[in-house]
């Protein structure tokens, strides 16, 4: 008989689960709105913007029409924008609930660096 019959078959422990990819944290409301909000602007200035930008052909600034510096030019100065205007608002949202959580353990007593005792 082989050694390996003899021994029990052991499993690897589990992992734990988790709800998703993501903690539920980052699908916060206040994140929802702010990424529905930047992509409408995202919408509008890609898509609509350009697509109304050919009847702006008449209005001329620099040698080329204005359609054309909003299609090509204005499209992208919004796209960065908005990567501007996400990062601050991350940030934002980050030092406050650092705030909201550094108060929590102030109103439980206890230093934000010391373990929680007991059980």
């Amino acid at each position: 008989m082989r050694p390996s019959a003899l021994r029990p078959q052991q499993t690897p422990p589990r992992e734990p689960e988790l709800a998703g990819p993501f903690p539920p944290d980052l699908h916060d409301v206040r994140h929802l709105w702010l990424k529905a909000v930047l992509l409408a602007v995202w919408v509008l200035a890609s898509f609509v913007a350009t697509y109304f930008a050919r009847d702006l052909r008449d209005i001329v600034v620099g040698e080329w029409p204005l359609g054309y510096w909003i299609a090509a030019q204005g499209a992208v100065l919004v796209f960065i924008a908005i990567v501007v205007v996400y990062a601050w608002a991350m940030s934002r949202f980050e030092r406050q609930d650092a705030q909201s959580a550094a108060s929590a353990t102030a109103a439980e007593g206890r230093h934000p660096a010391e373990p929680r005792r007991g059980g």
